[in-house]
């Protein structure tokens, strides 16, 4: 798909996923910016208006915390993060319901943690919940319980969320509003002779090397976060867009096909629940490593993993075991559900799968990891 034939069906797009980012959301003082959010909700409600069904992701409960509790920099424990987000998710919510209801519709809160979507019953009852809420046509607002989650269940920051929410409703597009307006060559702030790049095709090393470091004091991402999101919602088959959270009228020149912001074509098909549910599992239980000919063959050909292709295994797993898929330089590119414990891959790595059956003395599967249950992410 080429960017103008992905641009030109942005207008089909029925669900839509936006998230907006803290630097957008407050001023330098860490209080809740309310023109701009008045303006947000203002362009969510005429999508609304118009057939679509809308969901928010939203940073700025801990930097809305802050400014009510008169902090000057972001706490620096886990604690006090905490306390900062349990004073200003009700800030937050508070502003959201009174905009949205000024033009007649409903929010509801959402707030999730990694644990929430890495559990397959928990991950089906968000989506019937999610899907029950759209029926309804409630806005729902959602954000990371941050109150309550540790390092262990934090998805990390609202932009991988908002990926993962995208996959969780089969959405149509993914919107990703910042201060920038989208991927440039250097950061626009610092060099004036920096570019903005309208389409990415694929997330390269290159691409990745563009993005700087965190935001806004007020803000935990920064567009490594938005790049790293773009590359687990289009492996999902969904497009993203990176675009202004400042200026108004962003989403819906976008949808009218217009070159805005940064788009990020997705994969041609979109992956299947389950397969996206892989994608939400807890740290993966293994590793293993494999060649550059299974690496293509999985992430160009859709291939099963098969024993000839393995070259390494790294830890102690049991059969049916989430594990981590890494090329020969160590980067993941897929994640799947293993046919074999770990001890039984170390045996067959490297070798062919007729000869599965002589080594182990017993021959479940001819692969290690079936297409089937596996998802590209790189």
């Amino acid at each position: 798909m080429t960017e103008e034939e992905c641009r030109r069906t942005l207008g089909q797009a029925r669900r839509l996923v936006v998230k907006v980012g803290t630097s957008t959301l407050t001023h330098k003082t860490g209080k809740l910016n309310l023109e701009r959010m008045e303006r947000l909700v203002r362009e969510l409600v005429d999508q609304v208006n118009a057939g679509r069904q809308v969901v928010l992701v939203t940073s700025g409960a801990v930097g809305a915390g802050m400014g009510r509790l008169g902090l000057k920099e972001r706490p620096r424990t886990l604690p006090e993060k905490q306390a900062a987000a349990a004073v200003g998710q009700g800030l937050l919510m508070h502003m959201y319901e009174k905009f949205f209801s000024d033009y007649g519709l409903l929010v509801a809160q959402v707030l999730l943690t990694r644990d929430d979507l890495a559990d397959r019953t928990r991950y089906l009852n968000s989506r019937h919940t999610l899907a029950a809420l759209l029926r309804h046509g409630v806005i729902p607002v959602i954000n990371e319980n941050d109150t309550v989650a540790v390092e262990e269940i934090r998805v990390g920051d609202n932009d991988t969320l908002s990926a993962l929410v995208a996959g969780l409703i089969d959405a149509d597009i993914l919107f990703l509003l910042t201060d920038t307006g989208g991927l440039f060559t250097a950061n626009p702030a610092t060099d004036a002779g920096a570019c903005l790049l309208p389409c990415i095709t694929e997330i390269t090393p290159e691409i990745e090397a563009l993005a700087g470091g965190s935001g806004s004091t007020w803000a935990t991402g920064g567009m490594a976060t938005k790049i790293q999101a773009a590359r687990l919602a289009t492996s999902f088959g969904i497009p993203v867009v990176i675009a202004s959270g400042i200026h108004t009228g962003q989403i819906s020149s976008i949808l009218r096909g217009e070159e805005v912001g940064t788009i990020f074509l997705p994969r041609e098909h979109r992956a299947h629940t389950r397969k996206r549910w892989l994608a939400y599992a807890p740290a993966a239980q293994g590793q293993i490593q494999v060649d550059a000919g299974a690496a293509r063959a999985i992430c160009k050909n859709g291939k099963s993993l098969l024993p000839g292709g393995v070259t390494a295994v790294v830890g102690d797993f049991e059969q049916g075991a989430i594990v981590s898929i890494v090329d020969p330089a160590g980067k993941e590119i897929a994640r799947g559900m293993t046919n074999y414990p770990a001890t039984a891959i170390g045996r067959i790595k490297g070798r062919k799968t007729g000869e599965i059956g002589e080594i182990l003395g017993y021959k479940d599967y001819d692969e290690i990891v079936h297409r089937d249950n596996l998802i590209v992410l790189g």
